[in-house]
């Protein structure tokens, strides 16, 4: 393996290590200071809302400006804003922690960004699923370390740890780290109106056949995905009665299967099926195990049908990141992907305040029935759009005139 994905593999898993430090315990730190599920639904929303502005943003300058740079900056924002969160005293600096860290945390994105530049397009799955498995890994240990750290109800304890993590993965990037992009290819970028970082841009990017069926579908998959996520706390809270240990070693749990899925399971499932089959079957895995998530009896139920989620989950996630990286042409890369992170963020926005309301006038399994009836629908868009769609060459990126550049070459679209 090469010394740079290494590396970008050690960060991410300490990037994800210190997210998930505090990850499943930003519903109970919220109720120490009095903040009902509808308050914590936002709170959990306003580090996506930010994320709209700052991932697609990032991820263009990085295509200009090189990987490295962004880098420093998203890991120093977040930083700083794990160590508002541990020195929180009121809702309000809750709040202002997760906004700083939506709009300066495009971090993953850039990771992705990073794989392909130094990936060539039949290792850009496998590279993206080591990504997904670093994030596997992190998710093992970081709720386990922050449900230990958190007992007595300390919450800010593990929010300056994930503060010290986020420090020495400033030094790593920073001492460490290689520039993936040469020094020519960022001013070749530089000068291309197609990574300029406009909203224009960005729109033109969404429209064009080969990038919109796959963002859309990231889209809506997300927000069904998501409702489950960022309300998983705060169902096991209501539905089982679980406390925030229990819940971070669940979350643990969810870890180890991200991690073999992604680390393994992608690798081997690429080898025989085509980005666009594993999309659609993941849809369906999806929708059935919503449904069964949402009237979850007991633990012992849960622990079964997090299976499935986790697994159609985590390919879908890495599948559909590596086929949009192919639909685009290089020097688009980090902005597309940055794209695909806003869409993210987007969903993290509805999902906590849709499904934090849908449980206080519902009940807890109405997130689960919500995200069912979405993949759904999803199931219809994926046969229709995608799968149903023969394989063509995507066109040349856009100038910002609307006109394919005149030196692109276009890339196929698995």
């Amino acid at each position: 393996m090469k010394k740079p994905i290494i590396l970008i593999l050690l960060y991410a898993f300490i990037d994800v290590l210190g997210f998930t430090l505090i990850l499943p315990l930003l519903p109970y730190y919220a109720a120490t200071f009095d903040a009902s599920p509808a308050l914590v639904g936002l709170l959990l929303a306003s580090n996506a809302a930010t994320q709209l502005i700052g991932a697609p943003l990032l991820g263009r300058l990085s295509d200009r400006y090189g990987r490295k740079p962004m880098l420093v900056v998203s890991i120093a924002g977040t930083a700083i804003s794990f160590a508002m969160l541990g020195l929180a005293n009121s809702l309000w600096m809750l709040f202002a922690s997760r906004l700083l860290d939506g709009l300066l945390g495009g971090d993953i994105s850039l990771a992705q960004a990073y794989i392909t530049d130094v990936t060539q397009n039949e290792e850009r799955a496998k590279g993206l699923g080591l990504v997904g498995a670093a994030f596997g890994i992190g998710f093992i240990f970081g709720p386990v370390l922050g449900g230990v750290l958190s007992a007595g109800d300390n919450y800010a304890r593990p929010a300056l740890i994930a503060a010290a993590l986020a420090l020495i993965n400033l030094l790593g990037v920073l001492f460490v780290l290689p520039e993936s992009l040469p020094a020519e290819e960022r001013s070749k970028r530089a000068q291309s109106p197609a990574t300029a970082p406009t909203a224009r841009a960005l729109w033109q990017a969404l429209r064009r056949p080969c990038v919109g069926p796959l963002l859309s579908y990231r889209l809506f998959y997300g927000l069904a995905f998501t409702l489950f996520q960022t309300l998983f706390s705060l169902f096991v809270q209501k539905r089982l009665a679980l406390n925030a240990q229990t819940t971070s070693y669940i979350f643990t749990y969810v870890g180890v299967l991200i991690a073999l899925v992604q680390g393994v399971g992608v690798a081997l499932l690429i080898k025989r099926y085509k980005d666009k089959q594993l999309l659609f079957v993941s849809t369906i895995v999806m929708a059935i195990s919503l449904l069964a998530w949402a009237f979850t009896p007991n633990v012992w139920v849960l622990l079964i049908i997090l299976a499935p989620i986790a697994v159609s989950g985590g390919v879908a996630g890495i599948v559909g990141s590596s086929a949009l990286s192919k639909s685009v042409a290089p020097e688009e890369v980090g902005g597309t992907l940055g794209l695909g992170a806003a869409l993210d963020g987007l969903t993290r926005v509805a999902a906590p305040i849709a499904g934090g309301a849908l449980i206080d006038a519902l009940g807890a399994p109405a997130p689960g029935v919500a995200g069912a009836l979405i993949m759904a629908g999803l199931i219809i868009f994926t046969q229709r759009r995608i799968l149903a769609v023969p394989d063509y060459e995507c066109p040349a990126p856009a100038t910002l005139d609307g006109e394919p550049s005149p030196d692109a070459q276009p890339s196929a679209a698995s």
